[in-house]
């Protein structure tokens, strides 16, 4: 078989499991979810799956490890003390700008 018959087929087994993912719960459940529990889970679910995608690309983009990490504390800490989204991406790629100079 050819190299796109696998990749159609990939692509497929994708869609499928995707589907199923989005079917299965629906036909499960037939009342809300009571539980505070997992309706907390539920609600941070999100959150979590975006900082697990973005937090080794944000290490891993800079040419030394040092300088992203450096530059996701200073992140972190802008936006702890509520600067807008644009100031935090500025301080971050400030930071990173300096600390590649020097490292």
């Amino acid at each position: 078989m050819s190299n796109n018959l696998y990749v159609y087929i990939y692509i497929l087994i994708m869609a499928f499991t995707t589907w199923c993912m989005r079917v299965i719960p629906s036909l499960v459940m037939k009342r809300p979810i009571e539980n505070r529990f997992i309706q907390s889970f539920l609600y941070y679910v999100p959150y979590v799956t975006l900082a697990v995608m973005t937090f080794p690309a944000i290490i891993e983009a800079t040419q030394s490890p040092a300088a992203g990490v450096a530059a996701f504390i200073a992140g972190i800490i802008a936006a702890w003390m509520g600067i807008r989204l644009l100031g935090v991406a500025a301080i971050c790629c400030i930071t990173v700008f300096i600390l590649e100079l020097f490292l």
